[in-house]
């Protein structure tokens, strides 16, 4: 029997990860992807949970480990700059994890990995797809038409097929918090920690270490208004206006901002949907269930989702009832876990992002006493996310 076809749209981590399970199953592959090339660059990223294990089925471990950013632990500090408090991060999974690496160093480690014979096509973008009973048709933009056995769609919160093909059933649920993520130079004060400052009205900043010799910054503000709808110069503005007197790091951080040419503006935004998947077409990754970093371990759901899609399928016959059936199968599989991430209590986000001094105040009094008591170790199972106890999927190679 020929290979079956898969098309995957989108080059990111959920991405290359159901590539390369999907390929070691006997799918012939190709990956879409609509930027230009490979887009280096990115935040932090982890590796938790049952995530590990599907990265050491990869075989793959050592080569994450060697791009890790060079982070050893979590700091709180005041607007003074002066240590307020740290995170525990004992274990693989503590508010550092033991696999902490760059989005666009974890995804070429991915990349890289693919087998020479997935085909990886950049500044493609679908137009249209036609659902047929023996396949799938794509139009590209471009013109071209593709015909595939299975479409995955990997495109990211934003997916455009998805919004397509799905249409009323996506549930953007927004929580009010607007994320700016940039790379700005290194100074001699920077250390191999994340420092993290929260200050009133609902602000935050954050400076982490990176493996480039830069920093990796963050700015992070309660409120309802869309920045990430703005063009930059008009979100850099309101940043300027909204942390001109957070203290600490603030000034340069948005000093950093104006000049860097890696700035990425993101109104933190989950997607609910009742079903990932019909037909022959199936979603993964943040295109299907966007936990957002509040969540945490959305890169670790991402690389599970291709290894569960890919085990789903693969003992199937490659008709179409047997593409459905692993599809559902794959869905059972992943939506508890998704679930319990991406169910965060609506009181989280006040609690993380207090409004007033005097919440802030009491925040930190609470959490310094936490801390220092034997209760620290539950502050540090709060990032241990994406784990499950269930046995992984088996994997068979059945598809010719």
């Amino acid at each position: 029997m020929a290979a079956r076809r898969v098309v995957v749209s989108g080059a990111s981590i959920a991405g290359l990860s159901a590539a390369w399970w999907l390929s070691r199953t006997g799918w012939r592959v190709t990956v879409l992807e609509r930027a230009a090339g490979f887009r280096d660059g990115g935040q932090n990223v982890d590796v938790r949970g049952v995530a590990h294990t599907v990265l050491d089925r990869m075989g793959l471990t050592e080569a994450v480990a060697a791009q890790n950013t060079t982070e050893t632990g979590t700091v709180l500090v005041g607007p003074d700059g002066r240590e307020v408090a740290e995170l525990p991060s004992e274990g693989p999974d503590g508010a550092t994890a033991e696999l902490e690496v760059l989005r666009g160093d974890f995804a070429r480690v991915l990349l890289d990995a693919l087998p020479d014979d997935v085909e990886v096509r950049y500044d493609q973008t679908i137009d249209a797809v036609d659902e047929r009973a023996d396949g799938i048709a794509l139009r590209l933009a471009s013109g071209e038409e593709l015909e595939a056995d299975l479409l995955v769609v990997a495109e990211g919160v934003r997916s455009r097929t998805r919004d397509r093909l799905f249409g009323a059933q996506v549930e953007r649920r927004g929580l009010g918090v607007a994320m700016v993520f940039g790379t700005i130079p290194r100074t001699p004060d920077d250390d191999d920690r994340w420092r993290w400052l929260t200050a009133d009205r609902g602000r935050r900043v954050h400076l982490r270490p990176d493996n480039h010799g830069t920093t990796r910054a963050m700015l992070c503000l309660a409120t309802a208004d869309d920045l990430a709808a703005l063009d930059r110069g008009a979100a850099l503005e309101r940043l300027r206006a909204a942390f001109g007197d957070a203290g600490w790091q603030a000034p340069r951080v948005l000093d950093g901002f104006a000049t860097s040419d890696d700035v990425y503006v993101d109104q933190l935004t989950q997607i609910r949907m009742p079903t990932w998947h019909r037909g022959r077409v199936c979603l993964v990754g943040d295109a299907a269930w966007c936990v957002t970093p509040m969540g945490g371990g959305g890169s670790s759901l991402a690389l599970t989702g291709g290894y569960v899609l890919a085990a789903s399928l693969s003992g199937g016959d490659g008709s179409g009832p047997g593409i459905e059936a692993g599809l559902a199968a794959y869905e059972a599989w992943m939506r508890p876990l998704v679930d319990d991430v991406q169910g965060i209590p609506r009181g989280v986000v006040r609690l993380a992002f207090p409004r007033s001094a005097l919440a802030l105040r009491a925040r930190n009094l609470v959490l310094a006493g936490i801390l220092r008591s034997p209760l620290s170790r539950v502050v540090g199972r709060l990032f241990s996310v994406a784990d499950d106890p269930r046995p992984l999927p088996e994997l068979h190679a059945t598809v010719a």
